[in-house]
């Protein structure tokens, strides 16, 4: 990186906001949901978008396989995970996908995929192909999740579960759960749930959308079976590039990514294979992800330049992780102190352990839940999705920001995303936004 940006820490906040592509008029509370890249990394990005031009050939087949080595080695060391275990794919979507659509199941119509209530709606969806496609080969069981819960109590329910799929003479067979859960946005007990499914015979299939950037994390020691993680949402990669861990002992169970190309292996015939990378002594797992077609993969070429950018301009993982999750805890507090709401979080005080947090608003649909105060405003029903609706387009349209709106048990929630271009003085400002858009809709507005 030394060629593009001087290796000198800036402050965090409004220095390092200038550091950013944002317009100067956006306040960017919603780094959770899309990432965005300093002008650094997307200088990097056009070098080898141009490299690609200006030599397809040299470049695709020659230049690029060491730069996605030379990636995957870096993001494997950050995430403390051996190098032949880890590829990189487009996004965890597709990660997941990979996983579930290379599982063989059995005939017998007892495996059961277990996941929770709060799965984000894209896996929640390939769980739904599965069922379909499998047609009662394979069940599903949710498990539901009413925040705030302890991490015991998250973990118990998932063994409760499990004794209850095999008292049914079921098998409990693959449990998707995430790092950091996206709606709400709370710290997931990933490792212990790693654990508890070894123990139980259950593979785990770690959605770690929300993960590696944000919080510190420990492959090796944790030991999923399946682990995917974007490097586009909080490690400063452009979109979109995802982590896909495997463990060596399921290696042969992928088979093929999504994309199957050059690299498979079919059984019942020989077929003439050029990958069009030079070749190399790897694993077939990582042949398989190496090319799945022309695409453009500058984002995988990016990894190691955002990682290297990270440690030299902003001081490290553990200076940045700590600075998020300082001013997620601070930031959240005072808005909802200055709405009338409340963080949620537990009694351990583990879900606001990353840059996310939820506040919960003085507004409800229907009625008013538990812990609600007397002035908070409740709107009917049916009319629940256009405050929604008004609210989300209000933010863009009148205050040039996004916060990630959301209902839960009746209970409007904002989630707010820490960032090091960020300070105490962007959660003032949310604060004051959504007070004024809550006496808003109070006097009815959003029916006009």
């Amino acid at each position: 990186m030394a060629d593009t940006v001087a290796s000198q820490e800036v402050a965090f906040g409004k220095e390092a906001l200038k550091l950013f592509l944002f317009d100067p008029k956006w306040r960017n509370l919603n780094h959770g949901s899309f990432g965005t890249i300093p002008k650094a990394i997307q200088a990097k990005q056009r070098e080898y978008q141009d490299l690609a031009e200006a030599r397809p050939d040299q470049y695709i087949r020659q230049d690029y396989p060491v730069l996605l080595d030379e990636s995957r080695a870096a993001v494997a060391k950050l995430v403390n995970a051996p190098t032949d275990d880890v590829v990189l794919v487009s996004n965890a979507t597709v990660g997941v996908n990979t996983v579930y659509k290379n599982m063989a199941w059995n005939d017998d119509g007892k495996d059961t995929i277990l996941s929770f209530s709060t799965i984000y709606g894209g896996c929640g969806k390939i769980e739904d192909w599965v069922i379909d496609q499998q047609q009662g080969k394979v069940s599903l069981r949710e498990m539901d999740l009413v925040y705030p819960l302890e991490d015991e109590e998250i973990i118990q329910l998932f063994r409760d579960t499990v004794k209850q799929v095999e008292a049914e003479g079921k098998r409990a067979r693959i449990c998707l759960f995430d790092v950091v859960s996206s709606s709400p946005g709370v710290v997931f007990p990933w490792v212990a749930m790693t654990k508890a499914c070894r123990e139980l015979g259950v593979l785990s299939l770690v959605d770690g959308a929300q993960g590696v950037g944000m919080v510190d994390l420990d492959i090796q020691a944790a030991d999923p079976d399946f682990f995917i993680s974007n490097c586009h949402k909080w490690l400063h990669v452009p979109r979109g590039c995802a982590i896909f861990y495997v463990a060596k002992r399921n290696q042969p169970m992928i088979t093929s990514p999504i994309q199957t190309s050059h690299a498979y292996i079919p059984r019942h015939r020989e077929r003439f294979n050029a990958l069009p990378h030079k070749g190399t002594d790897q694993s077939h797992f990582v042949k398989s992800f190496a090319f799945v077609g022309t695409l453009d993969d500058a984002p995988y070429a990016c990894v190691k330049d955002a990682i290297a950018w990270r440690r030299e301009v902003l001081g490290g993982e553990e200076k940045i992780l700590a600075y998020m999750t300082k001013l997620n805890k601070e930031g959240c507090g005072h808005v909802a102190k200055a709405v009338g709401g409340y963080v949620l979080e537990n009694k351990a005080g583990t879900l606001t352990n990353c840059p996310m947090g939820n506040v919960m608003l003085p507004l409800w649909v229907g009625e008013r839940g538990e812990g609600a105060g007397a002035d908070d405003t409740v709107v009917p029903e049916e009319d629940g999705a256009l405050v929604f609706q008004w609210i989300t387009e209000k933010l863009v349209a009148e205050y040039n920001t996004f916060m990630a709106l959301s209902v839960r048990w009746n209970h409007f929630m904002v989630r707010l995303s820490a960032q090091v271009y960020l300070d105490m003085d962007d959660y003032e400002w949310a604060a004051k936004t959504l007070k004024e858009l809550l006496g808003r809709v109070a006097k009815g507005e959003y029916k006009q």
